[in-house]
């Protein structure tokens, strides 16, 4: 059951970004996973910003999001939608929902039954992008789950029109184009660590963090290296004084 310390918390940690930072993409990314901790009742999360000009899923909680996702920027979908009109979009059955079927049946074709789409703006300034929830169950939201994204939503907003007025749009949108592209290869990464070593997801990253903490090299250059067969392969037992 949601109550307001999920939120309280994760508005707190929001609070505290730093729009000067040059890790766009960890700032971002960082909103994705603090919107999940504000909406418990969400099994994913994502978020739509334009990139060059193109609505897309810059940031996700899961891959699966992105692949949903992009079923809508095809045609149409609550998300875009919700960014585009400034409208909270709840959905509370996508097996019955009569509009934007092709969205519908992809998300379902994953598992997902219901969404919350809420836009990303500050006053009368346009949107910065959408925030989104998606639950594996039919009526996943409910309107307090709808009430607390919306705060979320609203603080988020501010991190994100504070973020393009440092860096401008067209350099936001050179960064985030580029923290999708070493989010790709890192993805692709994982999924190679996997398939070598039986391991899940999340023992893959943290593998790949320790090799970039040990080499004092970024994560995507080692993501990289995985994927290319540059270096030397990265063994499950992630020990930093392993050697090939």
């Amino acid at each position: 059951m949601a109550d307001q310390d999920p939120l309280h918390e994760s508005v707190l940690a929001l609070s505290q970004f730093f729009v000067g930072d040059d890790r766009l993409d960890q700032t971002v990314q960082r909103v994705v996973e603090l919107a999940a901790t504000a909406v418990p009742n969400a099994a994913m999360t994502g978020v739509t910003m334009l990139v060059n000009d193109r609505p897309a899923t810059a940031f996700f909680s899961n891959p699966e999001v992105k692949e949903i996702d992009e079923a809508q920027y095809r045609d149409d979908g609550p998300c875009l939608q919700s960014f585009l009109t400034r409208h909270v979009i709840r959905i509370d059955s996508l097996d019955t929902e009569e509009r934007w079927r092709t969205f519908c049946e992809r998300a379902i074709a994953h598992g997902i039954h219901s969404t919350l789409s809420l836009p990303m703006v500050t006053h009368d300034r346009d949107p910065v992008g959408a925030l989104n929830f998606y639950s594996p169950h039919q009526n996943g939201f409910d309107v307090g789950d709808e009430k607390t994204a919306t705060q979320f939503a609203q603080h988020t907003a501010v991190v994100l029109a504070n973020a393009h007025a440092y860096w401008g749009a067209h350099d936001l949108g050179v960064r985030l184009t580029e923290a999708q592209q070493a989010r790709s290869v890192i993805e692709q990464a994982k999924g190679m660590l996997m398939a070598a070593s039986d391991i899940d997801q999340d023992r893959a990253f943290e593998i790949m963090v320790l090799a970039s903490q040990r080499e004092n090299r970024k994560l995507r250059d080692i993501a990289s290296d995985i994927v290319t067969g540059r270096g030397r392969p990265l063994r499950a037992e992630g020990d930093p004084d392993d050697t090939a």
